[in-house]
């Protein structure tokens, strides 16, 4: 039986790629913080769909518990087939106001925890030539909206990178950049998405389906939606000062 391990497992992008991969019959990882939130989900993937869960408690931002993530990641017992880094969270504070350890939690949630994990997850996936690496990154990546587009810019370019290094080897890394997403991340950051149009939110299911999808084909890069899709090339091709602008503007508007 072939495992995956996903990262920021109870909510949102990474509850629908836990739904996705046990429909497809993968034993599962969960890494997530809320431990009672993990429990019932084991138990409700395990009488739905016949899988095996294991349950991993960890933040991500803490060395020693990410280091726990990484030794399961190491283990030549019930290796893992797929792994998604998922977990992650935002910061609804301009930085020249916002204190110094949460900015320095999120680079390490949004950056250093994928970048550990996924190095502990290739050197037996390459071994095996087969395995498939999701980094859950963020069409932000292409502005300057904070600290939190530079991360995800990290993730995207990181793992096109990666996509490039370990083309025909049977490893498929992929950066998935969805827009606006139906989950509880925007909530949590306490975020005002009041005024967004309803044709720019994505459905998290659709999302993880087509990253799925675009993994297998070896693609470096998804991007969930044809709006996101004309957004993201705009962002890329337009002038770098109206690009900085309208990200910083979006921003501001949710931190009111």
């Amino acid at each position: 039986m072939a495992h995956a391990l996903i990262t920021g497992a109870t909510a949102g992008i990474g509850n629908a790629f836990t739904r996705l991969l046990a429909e497809k019959k993968y034993d599962l990882v969960l890494v997530a913080r809320d431990l009672s939130r993990m429990e019932e989900q084991a138990a409700d993937y395990r009488a739905k769909y016949g899988v095996q869960v294991e349950i991993l408690q960890a933040d991500l931002s803490k060395v020693d518990e990410l280091a726990k993530v990484e030794a399961r990641l190491h283990e030549l017992i019930k290796p893992i087939d797929v792994l998604i880094n998922n977990a992650g969270f935002g910061l609804n504070k301009a930085f020249s106001s916002s204190k110094v350890e949460d900015e320095q939690q999120l680079l390490d949630v949004l950056v250093t925890a994928p970048m550990r994990l996924t190095h502990a997850a290739l050197p037996q996936m390459h071994a095996r030539k087969s395995g498939t690496v999701i980094n859950v990154s963020s069409v932000a990546g292409w502005i300057a909206g904070g600290t939190y587009s530079a991360a995800k810019s990290y993730v995207t370019v990181f793992s096109e990178s990666l996509n490039t290094e370990l083309r025909n080897s049977g490893v498929n890394v992929l950066a998935l950049c969805p827009g606006f997403t139906h989950t509880e991340f925007h909530q949590r950051g306490q975020m005002k998405m009041g005024g967004l149009p309803t044709f720019m939110w994505l459905d998290a299911d659709r999302v993880v389906t087509d990253a799925w999808a675009a993994a297998q084909k070896g693609e470096a890069i998804c991007i969930p939606g044809g709006q996101y899709k004309v957004l993201s090339w705009i962002a890329r091709k337009a002038p770098r000062g109206l690009v900085r602008r309208i990200g910083m503007g979006v921003r501001v508007r949710q931190r009111r």
